[in-house]
């Protein structure tokens, strides 16, 4: 797959709980399993994560009529416990995740390189959406 390492692509959300419950349910596997797809048609599986320097992660996604499925995976590069996560894809792509602790409240902030193969608005979509997920997720959660 081609990339475009000059584009970049932000999606973000302030969630409505405190940057240590953020940080947990973004990283835990129990529940990165619960909030990480695009939309109510996909799951996810299995998650793997090793969250730390040179770490690696594996979310399986999957429609959930079986009709196609995908491994998102990658390494981390940077973790900074409640303040920042980065890591490569495999196909050589990066991506930066800030927490910015607010009291009560988290902003999320992603920015990652776009691919070649979908529009910017398809991939700034998806990804929101995913997002959107881990906020409501995070914020019904208890």
């Amino acid at each position: 797959m081609e990339t475009n390492q000059s584009t970049k692509v932000t999606v973000q959300a302030v969630v409505q709980a405190p940057v240590e419950k953020v940080w947990r349910y973004w990283s835990e596997p129990e529940h990165i399993t619960k909030w990480n797809q695009a939309s109510e048609s996909w799951h996810a599986p299995k998650a793997e994560n090793d969250l730390r320097v040179g770490g690696k992660f594996l979310t399986r996604m999957e429609a959930k009529d079986g009709s196609m499925g995908f491994d998102f995976f990658g390494t981390y590069d940077v973790v900074k416990l409640h303040e920042q996560i980065s890591y490569t894809m495999e196909d050589g792509r990066t991506v930066e995740i800030s927490f910015l602790n607010q009291g009560n409240e988290t902003k999320v902030i992603e920015i990652f390189d776009a691919e070649s193969t979908h529009s910017i608005e398809m991939q700034q979509a998806g990804w929101q959406a995913i997002l959107d997920n881990f906020k409501k997720y995070t914020e019904e959660s208890r």
